[in-house]
C-alpha cells in the first residue's frame, strides 16, 4: 500500500516539476524548497513570484494601482538578482523567496494596469 502511494507521489512530482521546467525555471536543487524529500517545481524566488502574482490581483482589485510600490517591488527583486550575478553576495532561499514576492506582485500589478489601460484605449 505504502509503495502505490509512494510511486503515486513520484509521478505527481515528475509532472510537476516538468510544469516547472516549462516556466522557464533553473530548478536548481540548492535554490530550490523542499517538502517531505521532494524538490518544489521551481526555485525559490519563482515560487515567491507565483504567490506575488496571486497576490497582485485582489489587491489590484480592491486597492488600485500603485505605481512607487509597484517600481519598488521590482527593483528590490532585480537588485538582489543583480548582487547574487556579480557575486558581491549570495542571496538565501528565504531573501530570494521574499525578494520574488515582491518582484511577482510588482509585475502582475504592472501588467494588469497596461492591460486596463488598453482595454480603456480600445473601448472608452
Amino acid at each position: 500500500m505504502k509503495i502505490s502511494i509512494r510511486k503515486k507521489h513520484d509521478e505527481m512530482w515528475k509532472k510537476l516539476m516538468r510544469v516547472g521546467e516549462y516556466t522557464g525555471c533553473h530548478q536548481k536543487p540548492e535554490r530550490s524548497f523542499f517538502y517531505h524529500g521532494y524538490q518544489f517545481p521551481v526555485c525559490a524566488r519563482c515560487t515567491g513570484v507565483i504567490i506575488g502574482y496571486l497576490i497582485a490581483i485582489p489587491c489590484y482589485l480592491l486597492f488600485g494601482y500603485h505605481k512607487k510600490l509597484s517600481i519598488t517591488g521590482a527593483l528590490v527583486m532585480f537588485t538582489d538578482w543583480a548582487i547574487q550575478q556579480s557575486k558581491i553576495k549570495e542571496s538565501t532561499n528565504k531573501r530570494r523567496f521574499l525578494t520574488g514576492i515582491a518582484g511577482g506582485f510588482s509585475i502582475m500589478s504592472i501588467q494588469i494596469k497596461i492591460l486596463s489601460m488598453i482595454k480603456n484605449k480600445l473601448f472608452s
